[in-house]
């Protein structure tokens, strides 16, 4: 499983509370480094853990909500960034105490709709009191535990984690279930070209691999120039194809009319996108005008070709398509988007491979709210192609029979 589909647990509290003791403690190794100076943890530390009966997550460790100075602020603004991407928080406070800097959080942890569990660390020191344990009750802590290095136990901690994580963190929907069935044969398309990865496929394509073969079907995997001599030589009839969204055209011209189209990226965009707002939004490159700035959000870091997806090819189809001078401003990684989000007369997702579901929603969901069109790179590679309709086709009748988007 890779990190995008596991559980995201992020543990937050003051400096010196302890935090990195008790993820050292749950994930059985030193991976992170303790110290009675305060402020001891910069950047946030991530660790992969498995829980027995339960399945593997991330752990994060966070920098001190309380630090100070300059760099301070700086460990403080990660930490609170850290939020929007995790499915469950755990707040440490010791000695009872309970002010501020914890309402903040909590008030973080609200605002993204994150359960959070209250460990009270330290218990040799000072022992938890029932005026915090209230006050805890009353602010919405799901649980609250005892915990001490001294007589160290992690089971209670590990039994709260799998009780009050949210079921859609672990539960895993599949990719193509919705449009094949047992025995059907699925044909993916899978150039290897410089921006294929040396000596693999892509995390996409392994997944919908993975994922035909879990509901049974048949996955036959080429490359796009033996697609026509396959379909002529074997007379097979696919139930579905999925393609990379580069070769559209050359996939839309070799597959009869017949058979469903789509790819990864548009797999991917129903899978853990918001599915119905792409759609409304793709539609609104044909209003762009001169001027408009355009965001694409890349979210994953690689070195970039001369012919990269998102800052080269994409850019000059929507540039041609339109013929508007437009900007194009490209963030990789999880980075903050410059300037408001009302600066954006358009966004555009990558397909969100290697982050998770409500990580890729927290991205689109400013915008959203903003108004702004948000749309997917296979879904506007389509559009500017002239095979949206298509594209989409497979996964729009999933959402609504009656739609009226094709």
């Amino acid at each position: 499983m890779g990190r995008e589909r596991r559980p995201h647990i992020g543990i937050f509290g003051r400096r010196n509370n302890g935090k990195s003791t008790l993820i050292n403690f749950l994930a059985g190794q030193d991976i992170a480094i303790v110290s009675d100076v305060a402020g001891t943890t910069t950047d946030p530390v991530k660790k992969s853990f498995e829980i027995t009966g339960f399945g593997p997550v991330i752990l994060i460790d966070t920098a001190g909500i309380d630090d100070t100075g300059e760099l301070g602020d700086k460990r403080i603004t990660k930490t609170n960034q850290i939020i929007k991407i995790i499915d469950l928080a755990v707040l440490v406070i010791t000695q009872n105490t309970f002010g501020d800097f914890e309402l903040g959080l909590i008030d973080n942890f609200n605002k993204q709709n994150i359960p959070f569990i209250t460990i009270h660390n330290k218990e040799d020191i000072e022992i938890l009191n029932q005026q915090t344990t209230d006050l805890l009750k009353q602010y919405g802590s799901k649980d609250i535990l005892h915990f001490s290095n001294c007589k160290a136990n992690i089971e209670p901690i590990v039994k709260s984690i799998k009780i009050t994580i949210p079921e859609s963190a672990y539960t895993t929907p599949s990719l193509l279930g919705d449009l094949i069935s047992y025995g059907d044969i699925i044909l993916l398309i899978t150039p290897i070209d410089i921006e294929a990865p040396e000596g693999r496929l892509i995390l996409p394509q392994v997944q919908a691999i993975r994922d035909i073969l879990d509901n049974d079907a048949v996955c036959i995997v080429l490359k796009e120039r033996e697609v026509d001599a396959f379909l002529r030589k074997t007379g097979i009839k696919p139930k579905l194809v999925v393609t990379d969204s580069q070769v559209f055209l050359k996939a839309g011209a070799s597959i009869p009319s017949d058979i469903p189209l789509t790819s990864f990226s548009i797999m991917l965009a129903h899978f853990k996108g918001n599915f119905n707002a792409y759609l409304k939004g793709t539609p609104k490159i044909s209003e762009l005008v001169d001027g408009d700035k355009i965001i694409l959000l890349e979210s994953c870091t690689h070195h970039s070709s001369c012919d990269d997806i998102g800052r080269v090819k994409i850019p000059r189809w929507i540039s041609n398509f339109t013929g508007k001078k437009l900007e194009f401003v490209v963030i990789a990684g999880l980075d903050e988007i410059p300037g408001e989000i009302t600066d954006y007369a358009l966004l555009i997702q990558c397909g969100g491979c290697m982050i998770t579901p409500k990580q890729l929603g927290n991205r689109l969901q400013p915008a959203i709210d903003a108004g702004i069109p948000v749309t997917n790179y296979g879904m506007a590679i389509a559009y500017v192609q002239g095979i949206y309709n298509r594209a989409v086709a497979p996964f729009a009748k999933i959402e609504d029979s009656n739609s009226d988007y094709l």
